[in-house]
């Protein structure tokens, strides 16, 4: 009987002595999990530098449709993929670089939007092509789908789209590919432009809160709108936003300046007749003053002449910038 219950006794020990020793083992692996996480979400942290400018186009339209594919590939290629739509570690934890996607994402989608219906067509009634007809749609998808399908899968059908009408401009043989450099295709891209950096503008000039006056319905004395709003706003970004927001202004403006720079190769001829490259140099060189290196851990939100630095109104100082020389932009090119 005794035997029975030492025996017993030891068995139990052995049993409980086992689960200790997997909990270790599990506790070990989460640990080290954890810790590779930590060490990738601050490799993956890194914004991809800005690529060259680019050389001389031999074709019309070819940089700019190559910005867009380099875009596109940046987002997909650089260090630990398109985060945006990241389930696992560390790709969930982190949120700078999804916002930053973000920005650089929504400009793509502007000028995918600008070669299907601008850029590539001669008029009104003429045929779309047919491969802008396929990228368009691709770069509005959803970009925080996981599966089925991937945001990725998506984004790189509309690459492999572009990079077929990128193909098709370079051939002499097919002239159905084409990308006509006029003053009024690129006005109304630019035109979305200044609403996109106004927008952004105003959201950063918002970390600080501010009262603002009602001037929806000004410069039209008949103009309604659908219902009623008060005549003074406050407007305020909530502060777990505030780093968002500056992530996608600095993203869209890494995005724009590549695009920039390929519409001074391709518009060089339209721009040096309404002597307007000068201007669009200038909004390039604000735009790269976004890109600086931001020194400090997080965003910082000081009052606009407190002791703290506050980065978003630094962000929206260049960007207003840059958004008011767009204007004088677009009216010398609107000129005969």
């Amino acid at each position: 009987m005794v035997n029975w219950r030492q025996g017993l006794g030891n068995l139990k020990e052995d049993y409980f002595d086992g689960r200790h020793w997997l909990w270790r083992i599990l506790m070990a692996v989460l640990s080290l999990y954890i810790t590779l996480a930590l060490v990738l979400g601050l490799l993956w942290n890194q914004e991809p530098e800005l690529p060259n400018r680019p050389e001389t186009g031999a074709v019309t339209g070819a940089v700019m449709t190559q910005a867009l594919i380099g875009l596109g590939t940046s987002l997909l290629e650089k260090p630990g993929g398109f985060l945006s739509n990241d389930v696992g570690l560390p790709g969930v934890w982190m949120d700078n670089l999804p916002n930053w996607e973000y920005g650089v994402l929504i400009q793509m989608r502007d000028l995918s939007r600008a070669l299907r219906k601008d850029f590539s067509r001669s008029q009104s009634q003429s045929t779309e092509d047919g491969d802008l007809a396929v990228a368009e749609p691709q770069f509005n998808f959803d970009s925080e789908s996981w599966i089925l399908p991937a945001s990725e899968s998506e984004y790189r059908r509309g690459i492999n789209a572009l990079k077929s009408y990128h193909s098709r401009l370079l051939d002499s043989q097919q002239p159905k590919a084409q990308f006509y450099a006029r003053a009024d295709n690129l006005t109304r891209w630019l035109g979305d432009v200044e609403t996109r950096l106004g927008s952004l503008s105003q959201r950063l000039s918002a970390s600080v809160g501010q009262k603002r006056l009602n001037t929806d319905l000004a410069g039209d004395s008949a103009a309604t709108q659908s219902t009623s709003a008060a005549s003074e706003l406050e407007v305020k970004t909530p502060w777990s936003e505030i780093d968002d927001v500056f992530y996608e202004a600095r993203g869209a403006s890494w995005a724009l300046i590549q695009i920039l720079r390929a519409v001074e190769v391709d518009f060089a001829a339209t721009l040096q007749k309404k002597n307007a490259l000068v201007s669009l140099r200038q909004i390039i060189r604000e735009l790269e003053a976004t890109q600086e290196t931001v020194w400090s851990p997080i965003i910082l939100n000081g009052s606009g002449f407190g002791l703290v630095a506050n980065h978003s109104l630094v962000m929206a100082s260049y960007i207003s910038r840059a958004n008011a020389a767009i204007i004088d932009l677009r009216e010398l090119l609107m000129q005969g």
